[in-house]
Formats: C-alpha cells, sequence, structure tokens
C-alpha cells in the first residue's frame, strides 16, 4: 500500500528534527518552500504539520511560521532503582549537572520529607538540589535529602559526579530498593526559574523513598522532569483468572 504523501512529509521533518537538522527554536521551512520541495499540495503540508504539533515538535506562530519546541524526550527507567550516571550510560546521553544548593538542614524544615522518612524533627538531613541540562537547557531538577547520621557529608565533586557510586564504593552502604510515585504538576516560582518559560507548563514529579538492605529509610528524592519531556514504559501482564 503506498504510503500518504503528508505521512512522508511528517516523517522527513520529524527525522531532521530529532537528528538536529532543525534545533530547539529555530524553524521549519516556510508552507510555501515545503509545497516546492515536495510538490504536494497545501493541504497536504498542513496535515503533515499538524501532525509534528500533536507530537510536540513545533509550535506554529502567526506570523513567524513554525517553530521547533522538541528539546529530545529521555525514557526513564521508572521501574528501576539506578544512578542517573548509570541511566546516562545506559541510555547513551550526555547531561552536564549543576549544584543549585548543598547544606546541611533540620528535619522539622521539611515536614513533609520528615514524615516520608519517619525521623524526628531534630535529625539533620543533606539537602541537594541540582539540575541536567543538554545544550544549556535544564532538562531534569533532582533534589536529595539524605540522612547525615548515615551519609555523614556529600561535596560538590561528588555530588557533580555520581552520588550513588560515593555511597556505594566509598560509604559501603548496601542500596537496596525504592518506593516512587509519579504525579503530573503546574510549575511553581522554582520550576519557572530552573526550567525558564515552558509550554505546558506541567512537569513530572518522581518521589522516591530509597531503603538501605536493612530497611532504613535513608533517602527522599524528588525528581522533576518537563512534562512532554517525560516517558517512561512498564511491562504490565493481565492477570489470569
Amino acid at each position: 500500500m503506498k504510503q500518504k504523501k503528508f505521512i512522508k512529509i511528517y516523517e522527513t521533518l520529524k527525522a531532521d528534527i530529532i537528528n538536529g537538522k532543525y534545533s530547539y527554536g529555530s524553524s521549519i521551512p516556510s508552507e510555501n518552500d515545503l509545497l516546492q520541495t515536495y510538490e504536494s499540495s497545501r493541504e497536504t503540508v498542513r496535515k503533515a504539520l499538524d501532525l509534528l504539533v500533536l507530537d510536540g515538535m513545533i509550535q506554529k506562530i502567526h506570523g513567524k511560521g513554525s517553530l521547533v519546541i522538541y528539546q529530545g524526550r529521555t525514557e526513564f527507567p521508572f521501574s528501576e532503582l539506578v544512578s542517573f550516571k548509570e541511566m546516562q550510560t545506559e541510555l547513551s546521553i550526555t547531561y552536564t549537572t549543576d549544584i543549585i544548593v548543598n547544606e546541611v538542614i533540620k528535619a522539622y524544615e521539611v515536614p513533609e520529607v520528615q514524615r516520608k522518612l519517619a525521623i524526628s524533627d531534630n535529625e539533620t538531613l543533606i539537602h541537594i538540589i541540582r539540575t541536567r541540562k543538554i545544550n544549556d537547557h535544564v532538562k531534569i531538577v533532582d533534589e536529595d535529602y539524605f540522612l547525615q547520621s548515615i551519609v555523614k557529608a556529600i561535596g560538590n565533586d561528588v555530588a557533580e559526579d555520581s552520588i550513588y557510586h560515593y555511597l556505594e564504593h566509598d560509604l559501603h552502604l548496601a542500596i537496596s530498593y525504592s518506593n516512587k510515585s509519579i504525579t503530573f504538576e503546574p510549575f511553581l516560582e522554582q520550576e519557572y526559574k530552573l526550567f525558564g518559560q515552558i509550554e505546558p507548563a506541567y512537569c513530572a514529579t518522581v518521589r522516591s523513598i530509597v531503603y538501605l538492605e536493612d530497611t532504613t529509610q535513608f533517602q527522599y528524592n524528588i525528581s522533576k522532569h518537563i512534562a512532554t519531556d517525560y516517558k517512561f514504559n512498564e511491562f504490565s501482564r493481565r492477570r489470569t483468572k
């Protein structure tokens, strides 16, 4: 069966955007240029462009044509407990990490974290916020709370590289499992500050409680991703009756 022409145009332009021929914020060829390139009707070209809009690849701007809004999507291993560095290696993606906050605080200052980790008011926590960037665009904001009684201290050099490598290889901690939840939430002040002006202004927020092998809850992680960039897969099997 012959492929419809608008599908061919759509797939070609989509591949060009993903492969970087048309980068984030740049314009793809105008409708008139596409008419000539593909020797097709205006209706055919517009169908192809509408599919790119639905895919979150472009945004049509009156008087400016179609701008690329795709910044790359990463499929995250939601059901696995892996470090960010391990995930980068597995997916062959290179991020840069910036340390925004690295401090020691009391548990009563963060009531939600205190409840999740079931700790007393005066328990001290190492609080770290890191951004993960691709091409100078923040894609992920990771916020971590570690029990200082277990982790002691985390230098910026460790936080920029791999905290889990340090915990397992230097402190010899046995990190075992985690409980995770995911919600989609509108940007607050911090998200606008770190991610910038994004439409739609929503983030996929993954919250995790991480346990050691002896079942001690020692870490609470909040990982925020631009909602349109976030994707996860989970295998499901129907129960037999």
